[in-house]
C-alpha cells in the first residue's frame, strides 16, 4: 500500500453542472480527512480533496474511484485550455474586427466631411463664375442697343436709296442740299462705327502661325502698321545686344520663302528686342543707356533721340527672359507707347505714351507689376497686357487699362510652341502678335470683344 496523504488542488471552470459530490463516498467521513469546494477572484470552481489515509489499500474501491476522479479532472482541464486559448483567439479576433470598425466609422465620417466640404466648395466656384457672368448682363443689353443701331443704319440707308430712285425720276423734286446732309451725317456716323469696332477688350488668341525659323535664340521682327497700302516690309533684327544691322525684307512673302534682303546699318547697337518700327521710323534703346533713338529709313539717319528719365537700364530691370530688355517700345491703335521700370516705382512696370516725332512723354502711368516678374507684355487699345512668364506654359494674366487707370487679373490662353518667347508686340494694322520663340518667327491673330455705346456714335 502506498501512502495517499499528499494535498490535490484542482481548479475547474463549471460549464456543464458536474457535480463532484458524484463521485465521492456516501460518508465523508469513513477514510476521507476533508473535502470542500470554494470560487476564486474570477469566477472558477476550486475543489481541495485529501487523499484516504496511509492505512487505506490502492485496491480500495474508494482509491479506484478517486483515480477515475482525477483521470476526469485532467481530462476536463485539457478540455477547458484547449477553450480558453480558442476563447482568447476568438477575444484577439473581435478586438481586431473592432478597431477596423472603429477605422471605417472614422472613413465614413471624413467621407461624409469631404463631401460636405466638396459641396461648399462646387458652390462657392459657381458662385464666383455668376459673379464672373453678372457684369455680362448689361454688356448683352449694350448689344441689343447696338442692334438697334444697326437696324436704323439700313433703313436709313434704304430710305436714301429710295430718295435717290425718286430723283432719277423726278428731277428737281427734291432739296439736294438736305439730302447730301443726310448722306454726309450717315457717312460720318458709319464711320465713328468702324472706329470703335477697331478697338476692344482681349479675350482669345488664335494658335501660333509659324511663318518662318531663323536667327539666334533672340530678337525681334515686324512690319509698320501706318505703312502705306501694299506695303508689306518686314523688318527683321536677330540678337539682343551689340548689333546695328537691320534687315529689310520687300514683302512677307519674301521673308518667307527667300533670303534676300536689305541691309540697313543704325549708328548705335540696340538693346534688348523692344524695337518698333512705325511710320517709316525705328525706334529702339541705345545699348547701355536710357536713350530712346528715332532712325528714320528714307534717309538714313537719326531724326530724334531723348533720354527716357529715372527709367532702369543695362539689365537693372529687365523682363523675366534677361536680355537687356529694360525698355520695350510698342504701337497700339492710339500711338507710341514705351514700358519699362523705375527705382521711384519700387522697380514696378512704368507705362509712358510718347509723342513719335518729339519723343516727349505725353503721360504716364504706373502700375503694381514688377517689370522683373513679366514674361513680356503688349499694347492693344489703350491698354497693357502682361504675360506670367516666357518659357513653358503661357498665359496673359494681367491688364492694365490707361483708359481708366485700372488693372485686373486675367486668364487668356497663350500657346507657347517653342518654349522661349523674347519679343511679343501687337500690330493693329494687321490685327495680330508678332512674337519671336526661340528662334522662330512666329504670328498669332487676336480676338477683340468690341461694345459701341450709342452716346459715343
Amino acid at each position: 500500500m502506498q501512502p495517499a496523504s499528499k494535498l490535490l488542488s484542482l481548479v475547474l471552470l463549471i460549464f456543464m453542472g458536474t457535480e463532484l459530490t458524484q463521485v465521492l463516498p456516501a460518508n465523508p467521513e469513513e477514510s476521507w480527512q476533508v473535502y470542500s469546494s470554494a470560487q476564486d477572484s474570477e469566477g472558477r470552481c476550486v475543489c481541495t480533496v485529501v487523499a484516504p489515509q496511509q492505512s487505506m489499500c490502492s485496491r480500495d474501491a474508494r482509491t479506484k474511484q478517486l483515480r477515475q476522479l482525477l483521470e476526469k479532472v485532467q481530462n476536463m482541464t485539457q478540455s477547458i485550455q484547449v477553450l480558453d486559448q480558442r476563447t482568447q483567439r476568438d477575444l484577439q479576433y473581435v478586438e481586431k474586427m473592432e478597431g477596423q470598425l472603429r477605422g471605417l466609422e472614422t472613413k465614413f465620417r471624413q467621407v461624409e466631411e469631404n463631401h460636405k466640404q466638396n459641396i461648399a466648395k462646387q458652390y462657392k466656384a459657381i458662385k464666383a463664375k455668376m459673379e464672373e457672368l453678372r457684369p455680362l448682363i448689361p454688356v448683352l443689353e449694350e448689344y441689343k442697343a447696338d442692334a438697334k443701331l444697326v437696324l436704323q443704319f439700313k433703313e436709313e440707308v434704304q430710305n436714301l436709296t429710295s430718295v435717290l430712285n425718286e430723283l432719277q425720276e423726278e428731277m428737281g423734286a427734291y432739296d439736294y442740299e438736305e439730302l447730301h446732309s443726310r448722306v454726309s451725317n450717315l457717312e460720318e456716323r458709319l464711320r465713328a462705327c468702324m472706329q470703335k469696332l477697331a478697338c476692344g477688350k482681349l479675350t482669345g488668341i488664335s494658335e501660333p502661325i509659324t511663318i518662318k525659323t531663323s536667327g539666334s535664340r533672340f530678337g525681334s521682327w515686324m512690319t509698320d502698321p501706318l505703312a502705306p497700302e501694299g506695303d508689306t516690309r518686314v523688318w527683321y533684327m536677330d540678337g539682343y545686344h551689340n548689333n546695328r544691322f537691320v534687315r529689310e525684307y520687300k514683302s512677307m512673302q519674301d521673308f518667307m520663302t527667300s533670303d534676300n534682303f536689305t541691309s540697313h546699318r543704325l549708328p548705335h547697337p540696340w538693346s534688348g528686342t523692344g524695337q518698333v518700327v512705325y511710320n517709316g521710323s525705328i525706334f529702339f534703346n541705345k545699348f547701355q543707356s536710357h536713350v530712346i533713338i528715332k532712325f528714320d529709313f528714307r534717309t538714313s539717319s537719326i531724326s530724334k533721340s531723348r533720354q527716357l528719365d529715372y527709367a532702369g537700364f543695362n539689365n537693372a530691370y529687365h523682363y523675366a527672359w534677361g536680355g537687356h530688355s529694360d525698355i520695350d517700345l510698342m504701337v497700339d491703335e492710339g500711338g507710341l507707347w514705351a514700358v519699362y521700370a523705375t527705382n521711384q516705382n519700387a522697380g514696378n512696370i512704368v507705362l509712358s505714351k510718347l509723342n513719335p516725332s518729339t519723343l516727349q512723354i505725353l503721360k504716364s502711368w504706373t502700375t503694381n507689376h514688377p517689370k522683373r516678374s513679366a514674361g513680356e507684355s503688349f499694347m492693344i487699345c489703350g491698354t497693357l497686357y502682361v504675360t506670367n512668364g516666357y518659357s513653358g506654359g503661357t498665359k496673359v494674366y494681367y491688364a492694365y487699362s490707361t483708359n481708366s487707370s485700372t488693372y485686373e487679373y486675367i486668364d487668356i490662353a497663350f500657346q507657347n510652341k517653342y518654349s522661349h518667347i523674347s519679343m511679343l508686340d501687337y500690330n493693329p494694322r494687321d490685327r495680330a502678335l508678332y512674337a519671336w520663340n526661340n528662334g522662330h518667327q512666329v504670328l498669332y491673330n487676336v480676338t477683340l470683344f468690341h461694345v459701341i455705346r450709342s452716346e459715343e456714335l
